[in-house]
């Protein structure tokens, strides 16, 4: 296997994808010690379509893109892929039979031990539920989903170099329940699933429930390495409030890497050259750094 090469692809061809994997490959031309020794390699097409326009034939051909991504990191061929940024509802108005991309490379590695992480400045956050509806989270919350959640992130950190991770679990309430106050979840499913990850690694800083409106506070302050967090908003939220361009969407527990930037397509920037490609950029350097850590 090449351990150094990273395969790009531009998503969804009417937004920002191309725009920004060009400006990301011009990027590390200029400066290919951020590589770590790697190389970059554009898996599918490239060239832009229909700026600000989607239609099938560009949903389609992101699909194709990621299919023959993850068939060649199967086989050993790429050490990380790093995703651009797709369309959900174009994806799923030709037949996309997944929630995302995160979804898609589970279930084409074959693997049900999976989540979705997201990293930037001083941020990491884990999401123990992703792509729910927010009236369907406290229904989905349970304590084993939390401990496997919890170590992927613990994982994470370690690959990392962080050799003794301290992470922060979020209570789902207002105020981490209020001691059953203000919701049940924290006493009967958080604070159970935290005593056992306790268990699980001890010597470890383990803390929770924390409370959601102070505990990012804490940790730009450098007290946490990692937050895992009950639902999509609760951790996406302040990660791009903190870190919108440099944000980098990881996918836990597959076997090999595989990174995005932490947006979307930008419809209405594509065509007019003005697109960051500072998130996509951030992906490449992580996923770098990670396949030198392995």
């Amino acid at each position: 296997m090449s351990s150094h090469l990273i395969g790009l692809t531009a998503g969804d061809l009417s937004g920002i994808g191309p725009e920004i994997v060009t400006k990301t490959i011009s990027h590390f031309e200029r400066h290919p010690e951020e590589l770590e020794g790697g190389t970059l390699t554009m898996i599918g097409e490239s060239q832009a379509r229909y700026p600000g326009h989607p239609d099938a034939e560009s949903s389609q051909a992101a699909i194709a893109s990621l299919e023959e991504a993850a068939a060649k990191a199967l086989k050993g061929e790429l050490a990380a892929i790093v995703t651009g940024p797709v369309s959900k509802h174009q994806l799923h108005q030709v037949g996309f039979p997944f929630p995302g991309q995160t979804e898609f490379f589970a279930a084409r590695a074959g693997v049900s031990n999976y989540a979705m992480l997201l990293t930037g400045g001083r941020l990491t956050v884990a999401l123990v539920t992703a792509h729910l509806p927010l009236n369907q989270v406290a229904r989905a919350l349970r304590s084993d989903e939390i401990v496997r959640v919890g170590n992927l992130l613990l994982a994470f950190l370690q690959r990392r170099k962080i050799a003794s991770p301290r992470v922060a679990v979020l209570g789902l309430n207002p105020h981490a329940g209020e001691q059953g106050d203000l919701g049940e979840e924290e006493e009967k499913i958080i604070t159970p699933a935290i005593t056992r990850l306790r268990q699980d690694h001890p010597g470890m800083l383990i803390a929770g429930p924390s409370s959601p409106d102070t505990v990012f506070w804490h940790a730009l302050q450098g007290a946490y390495d990692g937050l895992l967090c009950m639902y999509h908003d609760q951790g996406l939220i302040p990660l791009k409030l903190h870190a919108f361009e440099e944000g980098v969407n990881v996918t836990l527990g597959l076997p090999f890497l595989r990174m995005s930037p932490d947006h979307g397509t930008a419809y209405d920037l594509a065509g007019k050259g003005v697109a960051s490609a500072q998130s996509m950029i951030a992906a490449v350097r992580l996923a770098a750094k990670m396949v030198v850590n392995n």
